[in-house]
């Protein structure tokens, strides 16, 4: 690593509780200049709340996570940490934008909300949570990649003010549906969502009323494309492959089999050979993962504007901000580079949040949090109580942030269903502990999975097989099964295949 990046890298390692005390005094200094419109926020007595969802960004890809790669800079997250809670073991309960995304507005599980895949709309009838914030009272916006039904980028129940885009969107020059009117802007999409978001708050809203903003970055979305200012920032620093990426028989002797042959799938790292997808060239992996780190590293920035516009207005003190990915991505581990299994890179995602004056700075919450947990979570930080007809999965973890003692899951359920579109990853039902994760595979002639990630974090030794945990596996199954039966899961949901198909493999040499 050159002299340049091993400063870059030492913001967040070294200098990490050094930065949190100058932050800190920045913030007290910031709190006596007090705007007008803050004041009339405090007085409503309602908390603002400011969700921040980004796509495919992991867990790990974080500066001040000591697995992240040393050259990443994410100085805004770092401080969001240090200032703020991190929220350590958060996972989805699906790991795909569209049901993941649901599963946030809805507070349910997949077989619940039934959005299964990426291609089709919410059900008719869907009801988000934004849709009780505003019968409390609070004004919404929804500024960014929605993502239910790839054609549709219509405004949705529960948001005054709405700014997105159909499907996936574009990296540059978006074309954005703003309360149904159509404009396309120039520039970066990170950008240009985050002027939205900031314009927005400025002069979009009423400043007597408390407000929801959700932000909803594209970004870090395959194919990665940072922004022109900071491709080739981490040109010369060096790559550290992970050690499940080679395809040795050490790694896949007890994986089951599906595992390896999704290498040479369109999600796997020996399909990087063929040149392209989906008619885009594919660069080599070290230049791909360079470019997710700079695709993060601008995430970043723009998530710093927003924290700077809250702090300099005061809006801060009254103001809940949430940080998190929509589902994680495995950059070589296991051969992939994806999501959609249960492996721990693709199921965790960073989460972070910060309120000064709720939030004891430097707080780390431990216990397992999910994507389902968000909805009844923001609910009761704006006093809202998620109503029984919601009928919500998961629970909130506001007393968890404040340090309070709460009785808590010491579980997650997971669960995926088969693509057409994308074959290659069966359906996976599974179930993780704090130690023991088991893992259901459906619909292929193929072993489970079980891993000890005390021991085996990175799960490379399979324990399906291994007799002195016959018992743990089975307890797990029954366990998981029975979660899953009483809450109405489908072994297979009925879905007309949708969309395209694309050539999923290559020719093995």
């Amino acid at each position: 690593m050159d002299k340049d990046n091993s400063q870059r890298a030492s913001f967040s390692r070294r200098n990490f509780l050094a930065s949190a005390c100058r932050g800190g005094a920045a913030l007290a200094l910031l709190g006596t200049g007090r705007s007008l419109q803050a004041a009339r926020r405090d007085r409503s007595g309602k908390r603002n709340i400011v969700f921040v969802l980004s796509d495919d960004h992991r867990y790990d890809f974080m500066g001040f996570m000591p697995e992240s790669p040393e050259f990443l800079e994410t100085p805004n997250m770092d401080r969001m940490a240090q200032q703020g809670a991190h929220l350590a073991n958060a996972f989805v309960s699906t790991s795909l934008c569209s049901p993941s995304r649901a599963s946030i507005l809805t507070g349910q599980y997949m077989h619940h909300h039934r959005i299964a895949d990426n291609q089709r709309p919410e059900p008719a009838g869907t009801v988000f949570f934004p849709q009780y914030l505003q019968k409390a009272g609070y004004q919404t916006a929804f500024i960014g990649k929605w993502h239910m039904g790839h054609d549709h980028d219509a405004p949705r129940p529960g948001f005054d003010y709405w700014a997105s885009f159909k499907g996936q969107g574009t990296y540059f020059n978006p074309i954005l549906n703003i309360n149904n009117k159509r404009r396309t802007f120039e520039g970066y999409t990170t950008d240009v969502l985050t002027d939205q978001a900031l314009g927005w708050l400025k002069k979009g809203r009423d400043a007597d009323k408390p407000f929801f903003l959700y932000l909803s970055f594209k970004a870090v979305h395959y194919p990665f494309q940072p922004a022109d200012r900071y491709r080739g920032r981490y040109a010369k620093d060096k790559v550290e492959r992970p050690e499940t990426m080679a395809n040795t028989e050490r790694n896949y002797q007890t994986q089951p089999h599906w595992v390896r042959e999704r290498r040479y799938s369109i999600h796997g790292v020996d399909h990087m050979e063929t040149g392209q997808y989906d008619n885009d060239p594919v660069p080599s992996f070290d230049e791909l993962y360079k470019q997710y780190c700079e695709t993060v590293h601008g995430l970043d920035e723009n998530l710093g504007r927003v924290l700077k516009y809250l702090d300099e207005t005061g809006l801060s003190k009254s103001t809940l901000v949430v940080y998190m990915g929509d589902n994680g991505f495995e950059l070589g581990e296991h051969g992939f580079y994806d999501k959609r299994d249960a492996f721990e890179e693709s199921i965790r995602v960073p989460m972070l949040a910060y309120a000064p004056g709720m939030i004891r700075p430097g707080t780390k919450v431990t216990q397992m949090v999910q994507n389902i947990d968000i909805a009844p979570t923001l609910l009761t930080a704006a006093g809202v109580q998620p109503p029984k007809a919601a009928k919500m999965d998961g629970k909130s973890f506001l007393p968890l942030l404040q340090g309070k003692s709460a009785k808590w899951r010491d579980h997650i359920l997971y669960e995926y269903y088969w693509e057409w579109n994308f074959p290659a990853t069966p359906t996976v039902f599974a179930i993780r502990g704090d130690r023991y994760k088991y893992i259901f595979y459906h619909g292929v002639w193929d072993h489970d999975g079980f891993y000890d990630l005390q021991t085996d974090p990175h799960e490379r030794h399979n324990l399906i097989n291994v007799p002195a945990y016959a018992e743990q596996i089975e307890a797990m199954k029954k366990q998981l099964f029975d979660e899953l039966e009483a809450s109405g899961a489908l072994d297979i949901p009925v879905r007309r295949p949708l969309g395209e198909r694309l050539d999923q493999r290559k020719n093995r040499r």
